[in-house]
């Protein structure tokens, strides 16, 4: 039985789940959960116990000092709580950790226990892939589900993906089959530019939440962030002359692979989000200041890395690499541009 002290009663409670690992290429995914518990303050209320699902030789814990004091952080999954206010407010529970490394479905009841518990109301989980995408142009992502109705209801694909999968998928299938509705939103990352942080694809992924929950995420800096990375990789491609031929023949594939979504339809959406963002004045809600009813734990931000130089492409080989940890892999589908994991 989870007995959830000092959490008040949600308002249409939306579950949103990012895990570093397997499925968080250029840590896209996790950054982005992140980049919500910072920007609503987000107060800690449940960690799952790391003996029971982390293998500490793969994930190590971290020893730091406080005041002189060596204390130790043990890999986990957190979940917090966010308010987020406007005209329609509605509360987020964030869950943000890593792949697990057994157990995993203990580890998925776990995480529907407290959904139940909560009234959540809808979980989507975001995860990022490697893909023959270019830097230069906007970041693919895909909306899946294994509801038809929800897949109909919220122009969402219906996944169809057979292979091996991560914990993004095999949680999205626990919700299912516990009948909670679940997404998995996917960004597509560059599979010669994969390390991160990778701002454009965090961007891309709250993007599409907002669009998904009807909900405005305050941005921060992260747009400034996006652009900066983007002149950054392209001045990295720039020095090497066979990576930019190579970016720009993905361009052309891409290019000419969108060109009949270029209609009246797609224009027309992207200027209702337009307008809804303007309406709104500045972007997002407003969270929840702290000791408004809630008696949370902080949680702390991660850091970052800048991307190596993109490797030579080779046109002998499958352009979409093996399985690496820390990233989806392509040899599967998970990958491919289309991004159809469940």
């Amino acid at each position: 039985m989870i007995e959830l002290e000092g959490v008040p009663e949600l308002i249409d409670p939306v579950m949103v789940a990012a895990f570093e690992g397997w499925n968080d290429a250029g840590d896209a995914a996790s950054t982005a959960v992140a980049h919500l518990d910072r920007e609503w303050k987000g107060e800690v209320f449940a960690a799952l116990d790391a003996e029971d699902y982390y293998d500490f030789q793969v994930n190590r814990p971290t020893v730091w000092m406080d005041a002189g004091v060596r204390k130790i952080t043990w890999p986990t999954t957190r979940l917090s709580v966010v308010r987020v206010g406007g005209d329609k407010p509605r509360d987020l529970v964030l869950v943000r950790g890593i792949e697990p490394s057994m157990r995993w479905r203990s580890f998925c009841n776990e995480l529907l226990g407290f959904a139940h518990e909560l009234g959540v109301e809808l979980v989507v989980i975001l995860g990022a892939l490697l893909g023959d995408t270019p830097h230069t142009r906007p970041v693919p992502i895909s909306g899946t589900t294994s509801d038809p109705d929800l897949a109909q209801r919220m122009d969402l694909e219906e996944t169809k993906y057979e292979g091996p999968t991560g914990i993004v998928g095999v949680l999205q299938e626990a919700c299912t089959h516990a009948g909670v509705p679940a997404v998995s939103l996917w960004a597509a990352v560059p599979h010669y530019v994969s390390q991160p942080p990778n701002p454009k694809a965090t961007l891309a992924l709250l993007n599409r939440l907002e669009d998904l929950i009807d909900v405005r995420v305050p941005l921060g800096e992260l747009a400034e962030d996006a652009r900066a990375w983007q002149v950054g990789v392209d001045q990295l491609a720039a020095e090497d002359s066979e990576v930019a031929e190579y970016v720009q023949t993905l361009e052309e594939a891409r290019d000419t692979a969108e060109l009949p979504e270029a209609s009246g339809e797609a224009i027309a959406r992207e200027f209702e989000r337009y307008l809804r963002r303007r309406d709104g004045g500045a972007p997002g809600g407003h969270a929840t200041e702290s000791g408004e009813g809630t008696s949370y734990l902080r949680d702390s931000p991660s850091g970052r890395t800048r991307p190596p130089k993109p490797p030579k492409p080779s046109a002998d080989t499958d352009p979409e690499p093996g399985p690496e940890p820390g990233t989806e892999t392509g040899t599967d589908g998970e990958d491919s541009g289309d991004s159809s994991e469940e």
